[in-house]
């Protein structure tokens, strides 16, 4: 009978677990990256240099019997290959013997807790780490040879100025712990097996809807005012991992929101102005985003590009909107959008679009009224109505 352990070896032999080496000890066979079964040459037991999934089936599948163990690093349960190894084995039930992981050793050698810190990998994945830190005081990524752009994406959000610490070839003889700015990472030459963290004492978690105007830098270009934005954000109902897209985006203001709101998601912000895409750069930094992506050009042409959206916000179209409909729920015939509209000839053509590709929009006409001091006294000042057309999964 064939009996199956992954063990997790921590970051070296020396912090395997007693139980893993017990495993390890009675193996019939090792199997695993090469510089993993090497540390235990000396037990003088076959040896397999396998570590895919695949493979590693293969192997077991075509020996006659006995145990076999299958070396990973770290621990089995934090971001390691032991996970697509189980689906491989199953017809094995094969047992896991967890490791120490990096984050534990790295905190460890920093002498503080991590039980507070969000953590991510940034290790042959995408993930949002500049949103990460905005949203928690303590910060713990897994790199993979990226160390610089990281460092790049982070100062280049506004976070340059906080305090970073890596840790370069954790539990062997060249190991190395720095404590530097996040702006000097890139340039500190820093190798693959690396790992990350960065504290943020103005952490920020809020979800904003109707950010006031004033905290978005403003130039020529139109911008959602903040009461119609909190409506259409409400409108737009998005989860956190949603993808979606800002069409005419202007200064960013609806992009800056959107990608609050989809903080594991992306945003695509369109335009076919020069300046709409300097301010929506600029607001984004202004906020420490990092999930945006500025598009230069126009719809429905900008779109053809992007991936199949959860959501799309239409806030200017240029008379196009029988395109931009098409090009979005050519993708995903269950997205979500909401436009709006300050004309009654875009309304018109809105709800054209909608009933085209047989949706029932929800049409909301929005007025906000707001004082202006006038002396000792308060005038109200009336802003232009705007109508929010929506429609689609929400």
């Amino acid at each position: 009978m064939k009996q199956v352990a992954i063990v997790g070896l921590g970051m070296s032999a020396d912090t395997l677990t007693a139980e893993g080496l017990r495993t390890i000890e009675q193996a019939d066979a090792l199997i695993g990256a090469p510089r993993l079964t090497a540390l235990f040459d000396k037990l003088g037991k076959p040896s397999f240099a396998e570590y895919a999934p695949e493979p590693v089936a293969g192997v077991i599948n075509e020996s006659p019997g006995g145990r076999f163990c299958v070396l990973v690093s770290g621990d089995t349960g934090f971001f390691s290959a032991a996970d697509g190894l189980c689906a491989a084995l199953k017809d094995y039930s094969p047992t896991l013997i967890p490791g120490v992981s990096s984050l534990s050793y790295f905190f460890a050698r920093l002498t503080r807790p991590w039980q507070d810190a969000q953590v991510i990998s940034c290790h042959g994945r995408r993930a949002n780490l500049a949103d990460a830190v905005r949203r928690n005081r303590l910060t713990f990524a897994l790199t993979g040879g990226n160390m610089a752009a990281l460092g790049e994406e982070l100062t280049g959000v506004g976070f340059g100025e906080l305090t970073a610490c890596v840790g370069e070839n954790l539990g062997r003889p060249e190991e190395r712990i720095l404590t530097l700015p996040v702006s000097g990472l890139s340039a500190a030459g820093i190798g693959n097996l690396a790992v990350l963290s960065v504290e943020n004492p103005g952490y920020d978690r809020r979800i904003r809807f109707g950010i006031p105007d004033r905290e978005f830098i403003r130039g020529d270009v139109p911008m959602t005012k903040a009461e119609v934005r909190a409506v259409t954000m409400s409108t737009l109902a998005l989860f956190p991992q949603a993808i979606c897209c800002d069409i005419g985006a202007g200064t960013g203001s609806v992009t800056v929101e959107m990608a609050l709101a989809a903080y594991e998601g992306q945003v695509y912000a369109l335009d076919k102005n020069e300046e709409s895409i300097r301010l929506i750069t600029a607001n984004c930094r202004a906020f420490h985003i990092g999930n945006v992506t500025p598009v230069f050009g126009a719809a429905p042409e900008a779109l053809e590009n992007l991936p199949p959206l959860d959501a799309a916000f239409i806030g200017g179209s240029s008379g196009r909107l029988g395109g931009i409909f098409e090009a979005l729920l050519s993708k995903n015939p269950h997205l979500r959008i909401v436009v709006n509209a300050v004309t009654l000839e875009t309304v018109h053509e809105a709800a054209e679009s909608f009933a085209a590709h047989g949706i029932c929009p929800e049409i909301t006409q929005i007025v906000a009224t707001r004082t202006k001091p006038v002396g000792d006294r308060h005038m109200l000042q009336t802003c232009s109505p705007v109508f929010i057309l929506s429609g689609g999964a929400a």
